[in-house]
């Protein structure tokens, strides 16, 4: 079986990560792909508008739209692949709950199969796993996240950093209030996760959570050298919703098979 597959931004730093890894897969055919700027050639196909995206859809019949683009164009390209019966794997982070409500009543409207994830690098996969057998073990400790990012990343603090934050939340029997940085007059208080974000030059993404302990801490940490792990990561995704059951997805479920 030949998937087929589209990409939105396909001409920016993801995109073009993404469709050569999805070029490079003997069992996959990139028959779509959109951005603002239309016209390039990659593969066989010619980058479509976005704002041509329902039409080129019902034309192409992708199996899997994957998109890493920004929160309100992917709801608007979820929507659309939707309609049209295409599974999607969603990495763009920084929906409000607005828009995340929106993506999911599409989905489940659409009866189609979704990924959604902050972060498709197996290592953070592991690094998540890894947070949750702290937490058991040393939830009476301080926990703080760190993230850095490159200077051009939109939303602050990253997806992964919260969905780490959530892991940890989740093993703790007392549910933890998060606070975003602090400034001025502001001690610490007991059951919170600290959480802050360093933007600065072209850091890929480090995550990195510490849970500080009477006399001594331990740090978790992740680091990504290349964006190259992400999309090997989507590329695998792609591949692995399309024989799923319709329904909503993460990359923990992936990483389980």
């Amino acid at each position: 079986m030949v998937i087929k597959v589209a990409i939105t931004g396909i001409n920016g730093r993801m995109g073009t990560m993404i469709s050569d890894a999805a070029l490079a897969q003997p069992d996959m055919e990139i028959v779509a792909g959109f951005d603002l700027v239309a016209g390039k050639k990659i593969g066989n196909i010619t980058v479509s508008s976005v704002s041509d995206i329902d039409r080129v859809l019902k034309a192409t019949k992708p199996d899997v739209l994957i998109d890493f683009t920004v929160a309100a164009a992917c709801v608007n390209n979820v929507k659309a692949a939707a309609a049209n019966g295409v599974s999607v794997v969603v990495g763009t982070t920084g929906f409000d709950e607005a828009q995340n409500a929106e993506m999911k009543n599409a989905i489940e409207a659409g009866k189609i199969r979704a990924i959604i994830s902050p972060n498709y690098s197996f290592g953070v996969q592991v690094f998540l796993k890894l947070l949750r057998e702290a937490a058991k073990n040393l939830g009476d400790c301080d926990i703080e996240i760190i993230e850095a990012h490159h200077n051009k990343k939109k939303d602050a603090p990253s997806g992964t950093a919260l969905k780490a934050a959530d892991v940890i939340s989740s093993a703790l029997a007392e549910k933890p209030e998060y606070v975003y940085g602090r400034e001025g007059t502001a001690p610490r208080t007991a059951g919170e996760i600290g959480i802050h974000a360093v933007r600065g030059g072209d850091i890929v993404g480090d995550h990195t959570a510490l849970f500080a302990c009477d006399g001594e801490r331990i740090e978790i940490k992740h680091q990504l050298h290349s964006r190259q792990a992400l999309a090997s990561g989507a590329v695998k995704a792609a591949r692995w919703i399309v024989s799923r059951e319709p329904g909503i997805y993460s990359m923990d479920d992936v990483f389980k098979d």
